[in-house]
């Protein structure tokens, strides 16, 4: 069954500039992740007027995306879904958490999106021949240290593909850690594009093949960020 859109949600896109078709779209994704989440923990945003406001955000990214896409550590879908109905690419979510995994499946389904939820880990996931360095795009919305986000997602892109990180302010030292991981992962921090207040996106560009290192096991990305 089509979900019929967030009245609030699709208030809060079409304020925000969005076109009609594509905020109805995203207003219906915006309705399954606010009824789904009184049974799973998808999103602290309490109407779709505040969730409007992430997928607002998740279409910065828009310009910048290619197929096909891998979102890492998708959780409610936030920024892969938004992007898949914005450009129509494929997409890949990527959640570890069983049950956001199948909400993630299910809202692919029913907004008639092409691609696959996966319920894995990154640093397993990116082991695995039918993901590793198959993607054109990857997006990866942690709150991780960058260049933990960093070995999370550069070994799914081919070569030439390029990781969007979203980020907040970014220090000297994080900067310069995210530079340097960047190259040990067979990238390059190409651009770090300002949004308003202190956002901005960091994008790096796969330059050569991931060493089979990277990703280390699990969790030691997180406890241990590359070049840090």
């Amino acid at each position: 069954m089509t979900p019929l859109p967030d009245a609030a949600a699709l208030g809060a896109l079409r304020a925000a500039g969005v076109e009609e078709r594509l905020a109805e779209r995203l207003a219906m994704y915006a309705a399954l992740v606010l009824a789904a989440n009184r049974r799973v923990n998808l999103t602290g945003a309490k109407d779709g007027t505040a969730f409007a406001a992430h997928i607002a955000d998740a279409l910065t990214l828009a310009s910048d995306v290619t197929g096909p896409l891998i979102d890492v550590g998708s959780g409610n879908g936030v920024p892969g879904i938004p992007l898949a109905l914005a450009t129509g690419v494929r997409v890949t979510l990527l959640e570890p958490i069983k049950k956001r995994a199948a909400f993630l499946a299910d809202a692919l389904a029913k907004l008639g999106l092409e691609g696959e939820a996966v319920a894995a880990r990154a640093e397993d996931a990116a082991r695995d021949p039918a993901y590793r360095e198959r993607f054109a795009t990857a997006t990866a919305r942690a709150v991780a240290a960058a260049p933990t986000v960093a070995e999370l997602a550069v070994p799914f892109l081919s070569i030439g593909g390029r990781a969007l990180l979203q980020r907040g302010s970014l220090e000297t030292p994080e900067r310069n850690a995210v530079t340097d991981a960047a190259l040990v992962l067979g990238a390059e921090l190409v651009e770090e594009r300002p949004l308003d207040g202190e956002r901005r996106i960091l994008i790096l560009q796969k330059r050569l093949p991931t060493s089979p290192r990277f990703p280390r096991k699990n969790g030691i990305p997180a406890k241990r960020p590359l070049c840090v």
